[in-house]
């Protein structure tokens, strides 16, 4: 389960405002965020690596294009024969619009698990889901994407968005300490609140609090991410790193202009 909350052109003079938490099991190898380089034309990006399957779930490259990707919850055990994480990279090497690339991925859709897939450029937001063939331009307004679709009325989507609508409304000087600590929730909500999640009961309510903490099974909250880019092309970027026991550990903060 991953949580990714954001803003698309819901504030004057910030076209993104996101903040987004990054579950996984603690065994598997990452890199933490930093510059990396990506293929022939070494674009520069800025994102953590999954240096199991070669991806990542959430990066920016130096044009100030950005992407990132969630599973969709379900119980099929069919294996799909290319990784999801490599969906943000491509978008980022690209160098395409994200009008264009998204336009470019439906024929692709069966070669990937199930997806949510954000894609945004300085001028657009787009959202695909291959397990429903959805491909939209996003609105301008505060959205909440979890491992169902966008806006999913789970509990912690729905707090998640009306969190980050308060915070907009109540700070002169938003920055991304701010964020990261609203995707710190960890009280889970009471049973009838829980949604269709698609995961088995058992793990469901462990899995509906907006930053997890499973230890019995190694799993949770990794990391959480916030990014703040103005309309001048700026950009903040923090990645709160956690343990297993889910105590602050590692902490990276950039912030660099987009380049021509």
């Amino acid at each position: 389960m991953c949580l990714i909350i954001f803003a698309h052109k819901a504030k004057c003079g910030f076209p993104l405002i996101l903040a987004a938490n990054r579950d996984e099991f603690f065994s598997r190898p990452t890199q933490q965020a930093a510059f990396w380089k990506l293929g022939d034309n070494q674009t520069s990006i800025l994102a953590g690596k999954d240096l199991l399957a070669g991806g990542t779930w959430l990066g920016l490259s130096n044009s100030g294009h950005f992407s990132a990707v969630t599973n969709i919850s379900d119980q099929s055990s069919e294996q799909a024969p290319r990784s999801r994480g490599e969906l943000p990279l491509d978008f980022l090497e690209s160098g395409a619009s994200a009008e264009d690339y998204a336009r470019s991925i439906p024929g692709k859709f069966q070669q990937y698990a199930g997806f949510n897939l954000l894609l945004g450029d300085e001028n657009n937001m787009y959202y695909l889901n291959n397990r429903e063939n959805l491909v939209y331009e996003l609105k301008p307004g505060i959205y909440g994407l979890s491992n169902g679709l966008i806006n999913s009325a789970w509990p912690k989507v729905n707090r998640g968005r009306k969190e980050l609508f308060l915070l907009m409304q109540n700070s002169n000087s938003l920055n991304t300490d701010e964020l990261i600590n609203m995707m710190n929730h960890r009280e889970l909500p009471t049973d009838e609140n829980l949604a269709d999640t698609g995961v088995y009961p058992e793990s469901g309510a462990a899995l509906s609090s907006a930053f997890i903490l499973n230890t019995n099974r190694g799993y949770g909250t990794m990391c959480t991410t916030a990014i703040i880019a103005s309309k001048e092309g700026e950009f903040w970027f923090s990645e709160q790193n956690y343990n297993d026991d889910g105590i602050k550990a590692e902490r990276h903060c950039y912030k660099f202009s987009k380049s021509a």
